[in-house]
């Protein structure tokens, strides 16, 4: 018996030996996060390509929050987001304020467009940018002004309506480049407001992104308002024809976009940052912009990693997303050397 038990005691200590020092089973790795934030122009195109990244890579998850322009440069400075997104370039001012140096990551053209309520009102509306900026600056205040009447002979407006005036309330890219056209194409403009992604507005009502300025639109009779055009599209509200710099009426569209942007190609700066509102060319529509992600020049390893993945997936089958959302992809002679900054982030 004894034999018996203490063979008993050795194998229990045997097995309790085996156990501590056999080996931990290690967890299964999370999904990685990425967040972003900024832009609501681009947001219905991010959207649509977070999700579809995500399919193809399930372990690789990106949450952006659509929240303007200003907001997700804030954030990006704080270094409380991975990645930013912007219509308008960061100033020099702003980027000095990074850690480490920030890169712009052109991702697509789009297209500011002035939208309306004018019920009963047939006919597409052209507008010029002087009278655009009169209508911001509370210059013209009726629909049936000589000033809008006079670029519309075909059209019958309401007399004595009065025009609501609509613009984004928070700090916006979409505001920088609906004010970086008008202070091309109105002295006045650019002497009493200027142009910024924050503007003191001399007349009208704020909404909060581009969703926010539809839906004043959408609801208010008499309304104007400018937002990208896949808003007015997606809420089926009118957009107004714009002279150009040609003296040509252009309605936007992703060929229009594509057209402003063509110029700028030969003499785009190696950082990306350009302007190409008011652009020569009898097909461009004058309101158009690049869009882009603001991205850390020096990412965490795994992280990291994921999100070039992520950037070199945007410039390939990201674009083929584009247009269908009415926005126009970049030129393939832009996404080869866009591939060449990807190249330089930093994922040790």
């Amino acid at each position: 018996m004894k034999t018996l038990k203490a063979r008993w005691l050795i194998s229990c200590a045997l097995l309790g030996l085996a156990t501590l020092f056999a080996p931990v089973p290690q967890a299964e790795a999370g999904p990685i996060l990425i967040t972003g934030a900024g832009a609501t122009f681009p947001y219905p195109l991010y959207s649509k390509w977070f999700s579809a990244f995500h399919t193809a890579n399930p372990s690789i998850d990106i949450n952006y929050q659509s929240i303007g322009s200003g907001g997700g440069i804030r954030q990006l400075l704080d270094r409380t987001i991975d990645f930013g997104a912007s219509d308008a370039p960061m100033t020099d001012e702003e980027l000095a304020k990074g850690a480490v140096p920030i890169f712009h990551i052109p991702t697509t053209l789009g297209a500011v467009v002035i939208t309306y309520n004018l019920a009963g009102v047939k006919g597409t509306l052209r507008l010029s940018g002087p009278v655009i900026a009169n209508v911001y600056l509370g210059k013209i205040t009726k629909w049936d002004d000589p000033a809008i009447t006079s670029l519309n002979p075909g059209i019958q407006f309401p007399k004595n309506t009065a025009i609501l005036v609509a613009y984004r309330s928070d700090g916006s890219g979409t505001t920088a480049v609906f004010s970086d056209y008008l202070s091309k194409v109105s002295a006045d403009w650019k002497s009493q407001v200027g142009h910024g992604t924050s503007l003191q507005w001399p007349v009208g009502l704020g909404g909060k992104g581009n969703e926010g300025v539809t839906g004043l639109v959408e609801q208010t009779p008499g309304a104007l308002g400018y937002v990208e055009l896949a808003y007015a599209s997606a809420n089926h509200l009118p957009y107004a024809e714009v002279k150009n710099a040609s003296g040509q009426f252009v309605s936007p569209s992703p060929a229009a976009v594509t057209a402003a942007a063509a110029g700028s190609l030969k003499t785009m700066p190696k950082d990306f940052r350009v302007s190409i509102t008011n652009a020569g060319g009898k097909k461009s529509y004058p309101i158009s912009s690049f869009t882009y992600l603001l991205v850390y020049s020096s990412m965490p390893g795994t992280k990291g990693q994921a999100f070039v993945k992520f950037l070199n997936w945007a410039m390939a089958d990201g674009q083929k997303m584009a247009e269908p959302l009415t926005y126009a992809p970049l030129p393939k002679s832009l996404t080869s050397r866009i591939g060449a900054r990807i190249r330089e982030i930093q994922t040790k």
